[in-house]
């Protein structure tokens, strides 16, 4: 018995009813890709996050803070005034230490040095190791001319007078400190906190409360020199 054909209104509700579900179809599959879609993209915009986070933890402002300090001190050989460079950031790379948009916290302490040469003070001047034009600073730097130095660090690390001296421009060995030659009537010694320190004096490192002189001069010059043992810092430092 031949099957029935479908009345033509039958025909017409079972063709809509096909283009009704195609559409339903679609709009899920436009759904299915755009949520797919939806989720590549925060996949990138994570991965993106985290490597942006990840570059800043890792090559920061804490990067460039060498995990030992330089022991030498390179710079001029000329005799004391020695005034601030003229290029802040050329010295501080040349100590091997970064600038940095803002002082660090990781380590803050803090430093005094006494230079004296033939039996007077020599100035040490404010700006070290800030460049004021690009708004820079390293983590070893002087704000006046106390002889105060600022390790501020985004880093724990050790910091020490070569990297200092040389961020000055003043070149030192265990014979000379800028022009400052040692010969058979003068001679260069280092003291921290009052003790002397055989040996080059940019070897020594800075502790906190440190207070270190150096002291260049004939023994008449030098046997007036008080050297002091420590440095009454202001409060809060």
């Amino acid at each position: 018995m031949p099957a029935e054909k479908p009345k033509p209104g039958n025909r017409r509700a079972h063709s809509a009813a096909l283009r009704a579900e195609e559409a339903r179809r679609e709009k899920r599959r436009k759904l299915l890709t755009r949520g797919a879609i939806g989720l590549v993209i925060l996949a990138a915009i994570g991965g993106i996050a985290t490597v942006i986070v990840n570059n800043q933890g890792s090559s920061g402002t804490a990067s460039g803070i060498p995990s030992q300090p330089r022991l030498t001190a390179e710079g001029r050989t000329t005799p004391p005034p020695w005034p601030v460079p003229s290029d802040p950031t050329a010295a501080v790379k040349a100590a091997g230490l970064p600038m940095l948009g803002a002082e660090g916290t990781a380590l803050h302490i803090h430093a005094h040095l006494d230079v004296i040469a033939d039996g007077k003070p020599v100035t040490v001047p404010a700006l070290i190791g800030i460049d004021e034009v690009q708004q820079l600073v390293s983590p070893l730097h002087t704000h006046d001319e106390t002889g105060i130095i600022h390790i501020e660090s985004p880093k724990q690390a050790d910091f020490s007078m070569g990297q200092f001296l040389t961020q000055w421009q003043v070149s030192a060995s265990a014979d000379h400190l800028g022009g400052l030659k040692t010969d058979d009537t003068h001679t260069l010694t280092a003291y921290v906190n009052g003790k002397a320190v055989s040996g080059n004096p940019a070897a020594i490192l800075l502790n906190a409360h440190d207070e270190i002189a150096l002291v260049y001069g004939t023994a008449a010059e030098n046997a007036s020199v008080t050297v002091p043992s420590s440095y009454n810092f202001p409060s809060g430092l």
